[in-house]
């Protein structure tokens, strides 16, 4: 059972995805993520990323409304979120496939590396609208080189969608979030 404190740092994403604010995600929600994603520029330039990154976008809805969507409504409420949670761990493969896509279609200059410029927009574009992130990326930039290597942001990216530990850095991965422990 998904604790409070992963409620709490998901909320912030239910809410990013949740396009018409009606509290429940639809696959309208989550095409229109993709077409969010799609407008970075990597993806608008490689037609394999683009097909890439919206396969994963609506592949993700296809797994939760075959997984959680139990009426068949065809839709999915913060608690059936919270029910694909605790499933992640098992599926460990899958998030990480879900990470390298991510992580490309963020590298803008495919350079093998996230810059703080780019992880900004990785928060600007997955909530849909500018975020204040101040030092996130210092938190999530472990070894203070300044970049996010693809091995470094697969693991954040774990930590996210998995991890009950507050004081894991990936929980911060998609930026800041209410109700998140300081100091």
């Amino acid at each position: 059972m998904a604790s409070e404190f992963q409620h709490t740092k998901l909320r912030a994403m239910f809410d990013a995805f949740d396009v018409d604010g009606d509290g429940y995600l639809e696959e309208a929600d989550f095409t229109a993520l993709a077409a969010r994603w799609g407008g970075l520029a990597r993806v608008r330039t490689e037609a394999d990323l683009a097909a890439r990154v919206r396969d994963v976008m609506l592949g993700w809805w296809q797994h939760l409304s075959t997984t959680v969507d139990t009426d068949g409504a065809g839709r999915i409420s913060m608690a059936g979120i919270l029910a694909m949670v605790d499933r992640l761990p098992s599926m460990h493969e899958t998030v990480t496939a879900t990470a390298d896509t991510v992580f490309d279609a963020v590298d803008e200059n495919g350079d093998g590396r996230i810059s703080r410029g780019e992880h900004q927009r990785l928060i600007d574009v997955w909530h849909g609208r500018g975020i204040e992130t101040g030092s996130t990326f210092d938190l999530l930039d472990q070894d203070g080189d300044g970049y996010l290597t693809r091995p470094e942001f697969a693991e954040l990216w774990s930590q996210f969608w998995i991890s009950d530990d507050p004081t894991y850095p990936g929980n911060y991965l998609c930026g800041p979030f209410t109700g998140a422990p300081t100091g």
